[in-house]
């Protein structure tokens, strides 16, 4: 099953990369400093039950800023979707960080760094898999930048991504109402660095086609 998930023909991929069609696809988007502000709303958005969910405990909306503030783009890598009127209603944060900074780590890779997977994804674009979606384009970069083991840590209550995490195949560990969950990635393939480079260039497309969409609709509200 992990082969088949991380490894889809290429052929079978690329029937996927239209750009119209009667059924909408996902386009993620690496995001940038510039998206902060659209970040920032993002999680402002966030009820307090999705906040627990993502952030394991009920943030205020100050703390909510504060993190998004120290969002560190150079170090991090972190993805978005957005709707047709230019919403961010995806983001996913893939954190990077020393194997050392867990100890489960140290048994289960010989890298030096590993990464760290969250999403959040607001409930009008719920039910389309893009919580999925956004955890495997997590996985290719992970793969394609030489790191072998991909965590999530969350609530054991938070079903959407223990679904993910049982989707791709994860080890999970349940304890005192946490799970910790992580998967094994295989080494980079010439499919994988073009996957995600055609995944990024259509949706700078995208990106780019629902930003003009979006200021040509304000324009026009004037």
């Amino acid at each position: 099953m992990i082969k088949r998930f991380f490894d889809k023909p290429l052929g079978a991929w690329f029937d996927g990369l239209h750009l119209g069609g009667a059924r909408p696809t996902v386009r993620i988007k690496q995001l940038e400093e510039r998206d902060r502000f659209r970040i920032r709303k993002h999680f402002l958005a966030l009820d307090n039950d999705d906040r627990l969910l993502r952030f394991g405990t009920v943030l205020p909306d100050e703390r909510v800023i504060a993190y998004v503030n120290n969002l560190n783009f150079a170090r991090d890598t972190i993805y978005g979707v957005y709707n047709r009127v230019f919403k961010l209603v995806a983001v996913g944060h893939l954190a990077f960080a020393p194997k050392q900074a867990s100890s489960a780590s140290t048994a289960v890779t010989d890298k030096e760094k590993v990464a760290e997977f969250g999403v959040s994804v607001l409930a009008i674009a719920r039910g389309q898999g893009i919580g999925s979606k956004l955890f495997q384009r997590a996985a290719i970069h992970c793969r394609n930048a030489d790191v072998d083991t991909l965590y999530m840590q969350c609530l054991s209550s938070n079903q959407t991504m223990m679904h993910i995490a049982k989707k791709a195949g994860m080890e999970i560990h349940r304890e005192y109402g946490e799970a910790d969950a992580y998967l094994r990635l295989p080494p980079p393939s010439p499919g994988t660095v073009m996957r995600e480079a055609l995944e990024e260039q259509f949706a700078t497309i995208d990106y780019t086609l629902k930003a003009t969409n979006r200021a040509a609709a304000k324009l026009f509200e004037r």
